[in-house]
């Protein structure tokens, strides 16, 4: 059958578009290995359920989850009212995270951005992960260059901010630092791109909040507020038997109460890890393990049951190796 012109033009058109993106696409990701750019996690659609299931299974952060359904419930029906013809509520999508290392603030971050996408509040619905290096430059005129070339990564996403208070540190008074450049990018992107990005900014509770409050329109910019909590000794012991489960790893005789002693022991600070505590004690009690079987009875003897248990004791040793004081 022989094609009108119109559709044989509207089919080059569109094979001339699939390639450009394909093209476009091998740039950004050849972009996105050079230092000190944003690094973007690539998205494959998930429905809306699935997505809150794999956030309901995270260990403890009630609070947390409770925050987010209440926004996720707020954004749907705000779509709702829209498909009915009714006005929205004009509210802005930015949140700040509030919480002491290893509290789950970056997991719970790409969960949000892929539930924004689900919802489509977001029409990708990605995550960017910056810190001060990928949105600070060395020079006049680098910081807004580099800020905006963070925030077009991200556009119809999700900008994460880790360590965000690091853009504003207290107590600096340098003309020398752009932090301040690029926080005042970062505002007008914020409010220009408001339908577009969502910026989450990250970090320990005491120094986000004298971040927030170091610039006259920046707290403003931020709808929520999320505190994450420290994780309590039975979470930690939770999340360390995932992290073996996960691993095909089980713990055995007397190690859930050597985990609990361990963690009860640790210092709860602001330096403390929480969940990056438990999978580096994991890590360290697998390499205890190995070292154990090799010196008892060399590597060619062991079985499947001996290679899977970790024993008390090398929980014990890797604690050694990671708290103050030793056992």
């Amino acid at each position: 059958m022989l094609r009108r012109p119109e559709d044989l033009g509207r089919r080059l058109r569109e094979a001339g578009e699939v390639a450009r993106r394909a093209a476009q696409s091998t740039i950004e990701n050849l972009e996105q290995r050079r230092v000190g750019l944003p690094r973007t996690r690539p998205v494959v659609a998930r429905p809306l359920a699935e997505i809150q299931a794999d956030l309901d299974a995270l260990v403890g952060l009630d609070s947390v989850k409770e925050q987010v359904r209440t926004l996720i419930a707020f954004l749907q029906v705000q779509s709702r009212r829209r498909e009915h013809g009714l006005a929205g509520v004009p509210t802005s999508g930015h949140l700040a995270f509030l919480g002491n290392p290893g509290t789950g603030k970056t997991t719970v971050a790409r969960l949000l951005a892929e539930m924004y996408g689900s919802l489509g509040v977001l029409a990708k619905g990605h995550l960017v992960e910056v810190d001060r290096v990928g949105l600070v430059g060395q020079y006049v005129g680098h910081t807004a260059a580099k800020t905006n070339k963070a925030v077009r990564r991200a556009l119809d996403g999700v900008l994460f901010i880790d360590e965000a208070y690091a853009l504003a540190p207290p107590g600096l008074h340098n003309s020398n630092d752009f932090g301040a450049e690029a926080v005042e990018t970062l505002l007008i992107r914020m409010e220009g791109h408001r339908d577009r990005l969502v910026v989450i900014a990250a970090g320990y509770p005491k120094l986000m909040n004298a971040f927030l409050n170091s610039n006259p329109g920046l707290r403003s910019r931020f709808a929520r507020e999320i505190t994450f909590p420290d994780y309590a000794t039975a979470e930690l012991v939770a999340i360390t038997e995932k992290i073996a489960t996960d691993a095909d790893y089980r713990l055995g005789a007397n190690a859930h109460e050597t985990l609990t002693r361990i963690f009860e022991r640790a210092v709860r600070n602001e330096r403390f890890g929480n969940a990056r505590f438990s999978r580096t004690l994991f890590e360290q009690a697998i390499n205890r393990q190995a070292l154990r079987l090799a010196q008892a009875n060399g590597v060619q003897s062991l079985d499947a049951h001996s290679v899977t248990v970790l024993d008390a004791v090398d929980l014990v040793e890797a604690a050694a190796m990671l708290l103050p004081g030793g056992r």
